[in-house]
């Protein structure tokens, strides 16, 4: 079973493999910088009348696609971590509603991705799982309904906005890797959760931004490493503008790091209109399950600490004056 160190991360005991990873992005997030590591690209509508039911079949299909990619059939998946953006989690809940395996429906915000990765990988190591599905989505349109405006109403957008990605990304997690060579979830590091009086929807990055610090902070000083362990300490979506004060805290604690951003990497705000960067649920697990696994697979990288960040708020919270509330969680995946 996995043993707790220091003050908030568990090392794994057992090796829980990352057998297979699989997204599904919208046309924007193909034609970005990463585009190439995308497995399949859809329009955003998916064909479908509402954009809830376009991001629940991003959800299924990503799912389908996961299984075929993996060879595995569907009952032997034990049970599925997963969530989206949406109340009650709906695009995930309509997109699995069919596959008749156990879920378990999270909600992280944006840091959904990390989280169900501890989940599953701690469930494995466990002796409760042999595998499991992490899967997480989002959709532009979906996210500016609920959370932001309307999209017929044409707002502008403030310059430390972000832009929600549209997709999906799974990865299967097992506890046998089949005679492949894959990497392996070796420790990870659960978050707390952080408020800085930062009340700027516009400005998420810069609420989860001491959140994803502390955490990577925790995680080195509880496993007494330091930053150059691995080479690629990697945040979900700060974005440009939340990157910058990530890095900023670090350094006043003593850590000089070089911070990369999937909401930095997955588009490039000069040509796409994206402001400081790519957002949501999508951001991380399609950059994490694209290219990333492709670089670990090509020995380009061996050590990730990969750090999903989430905001936690409604439209409720923020009509009714509260502060944003930051949460990261890290995973460390490295070939073995």
């Amino acid at each position: 079973m996995a043993q707790k160190v220091g003050n908030q991360t568990f090392v794994l005991d057992r090796k829980v493999y990352w057998r297979e990873g699989v997204c599904i992005v919208g046309p924007k997030e193909k034609e970005g910088p990463l585009g190439k590591y995308f497995d399949q690209k859809e329009d955003e509508d998916f064909g479908e009348d509402t954009w809830e039911k376009a991001e629940a079949r991003f959800v299924s299909a990503t799912y389908a696609k996961l299984l075929a990619k993996s060879k595995i059939n569907e009952n032997m998946v034990d049970c599925i971590f997963a969530g989206d953006l949406l109340n009650q989690c709906i695009a995930t809940g309509n997109g699995l509603k069919k596959t008749g395996r156990p879920y378990f429906g999270l909600y992280g915000a944006c840091s959904t991705m990390a989280e169900s990765l501890i989940l599953a990988s701690l469930l494995i190591d466990g002796g409760g799982a042999n595998n499991a599905v992490c899967l997480t989505s989002s959709n532009f349109a979906s996210a500016e309904k609920q959370f932001r405006f309307p999209m017929e109403l044409g707002n502008q957008r403030a310059p430390d906005a972000q832009w929600t990605v549209t997709g999906a990304g799974a990865c299967l997690l097992s506890s046998d890797n089949m005679g492949e060579n894959c990497p392996v979830i070796v420790s990870v590091t659960p978050g707390k959760m952080v408020d800085y009086e930062v009340k700027d929807v516009n400005n998420m990055g810069a609420a989860m931004a001491p959140a994803a610090a502390f955490t990577i902070q925790a995680h080195l000083s509880d496993l007494n490493f330091s930053p150059d362990y691995y080479d690629m300490i990697v945040t979900g979506d700060l974005g440009i503008t939340g990157k910058k004060l990530c890095r900023e805290i670090l350094k006043k604690n003593g850590l000089d790091i070089d911070l990369k951003d999937c909401g930095e990497m997955i588009f490039d705000p000069e040509t796409q209109g994206t402001c400081a960067g790519g957002s949501g649920c999508a951001c991380s697990a399609v950059v994490l399950n694209g290219y990333i696994l492709r670089k670990l697979r090509e020995n380009a990288l061996n050590k990730v600490l990969f750090v999903a960040t989430g905001a936690l708020m409604s439209p409720i919270s923020t009509k009714q004056g509260e502060s944003i509330i930051g949460i990261a969680h890290a995973v460390s995946i490295q070939n073995m």
